[in-house]
């Protein structure tokens, strides 16, 4: 059975922020497509929650590059996936 992914005010900021600097440097067709793979993944991740790496083991976060440039980090708890950013692995890794 399929968790329930609920994304956290960061992340939905995040993502917005992704889509709109897409569309303005590279324009609709890649925000689009990227748009596309971000909620393929997602549907992804419902079946499988294990799918990412143990990035934070005391704080049981999980990560996942969805391409090179964009990671998401997200915790399972329950019967639930709660996604709690994306993040440009272009930026400061400590900023994560």
């Amino acid at each position: 059975m399929a968790l329930k992914i609920y994304w956290t005010p960061s992340a939905i900021r995040n993502f917005d922020s992704i889509i709109d600097y897409l569309e303005k440097e590279w324009g609709e067709t890649v925000a689009v497509a990227f748009s596309r793979k971000v909620f393929e993944f997602l549907d992804i991740l419902a079946e499988f929650p294990e799918i990412g790496t143990i990035e934070h083991p005391e704080m049981d976060i999980r990560g996942f590059v969805i391409v090179k440039q964009v990671s998401v980090f997200y915790r399972i708890k329950g019967e639930r996936i709660i996604l709690l950013n994306f993040f440009d692995n272009r930026r400061n890794p400590d900023n994560r």
